[in-house]
C-alpha cells in the first residue's frame, strides 16, 4: 500500500535516511533539503516501509529529492514513482523533476523508462554539493568518478 507519510512516520523516516544516506539531508542543485521539511510517499507492506520517496514543493514544481527501496527487485520503486506521477497530474503543478549523479547509471536507466527525460547536465556541480556536504564520496557506483548532476524531467 502507498500513501502520503503523516507526521507519525517522521522519525522512521529520519531514521531510514541516516541509514541509507549517512545524514538527515542531501543536496540537490546547490540546495540543502532536510528530511524533516520534505513529503513523502511510503511504500508500506505487512506493517513495515519498503520503500520511501521525498519530494518538495516549490514554485508548482514538484522535485523528488530521493526514492530508496528496501525490497530489491519487487516493483516498490516502481509504485512509488507512479504515486509521484499521478499526485502530479491530479494537481496544478507544472513540473515534476529531479537531479541526479552521473555516477548513477542504474538511475537513470530507470527513470527514462517511465517517462523522464534528460533536460540538463550541470557540470562539476558536485563541487559545490560538497562544500554543503563533504560526505559526498569522490568515487561512485561502478568506480564513476562523482562530478556532474544531471536533471530529468517528467513528459508525459
Amino acid at each position: 500500500m502507498i500513501q502520503l507519510a503523516e507526521e507519525q512516520f517522521k522519525c522512521k523516516i529520519r531514521q531510514l535516511f541516516l541509514e541509507r544516506w549517512g545524514s538527515d539531508f542531501m543536496i540537490s542543485r546547490g540546495k540543502k533539503h532536510r528530511v524533516a521539511d520534505l513529503e513523502s510517499f511510503l511504500y508500506i507492506e505487512d506493517n513495515d516501509i519498503k520503500g520511501l520517496l521525498t519530494f518538495t514543493i516549490e514554485n508548482e514544481a514538484i522535485e523528488i529529492v530521493s526514492l530508496d527501496s528496501f525490497s530489491e527487485g519487487h516493483g516498490v520503486s516502481t509504485a512509488l514513482v507512479a504515486a509521484i506521477i499521478d499526485f502530479y497530474k491530479s494537481g496544478h503543478h507544472k513540473k515534476l523533476w529531479l537531479a541526479t549523479t552521473n555516477d548513477n547509471t542504474r538511475a537513470l536507466r530507470f527513470y527514462q523508462k517511465r517517462g523522464f527525460t534528460i533536460t540538463a547536465i550541470h557540470l562539476n556541480a558536485i563541487e559545490d554539493a560538497r562544500k554543503i556536504k563533504p560526505s559526498i564520496p569522490l568515487v561512485g557506483y561502478d568506480g564513476i568518478p562523482i562530478l556532474h548532476e544531471i536533471e530529468l524531467t517528467y513528459s508525459e
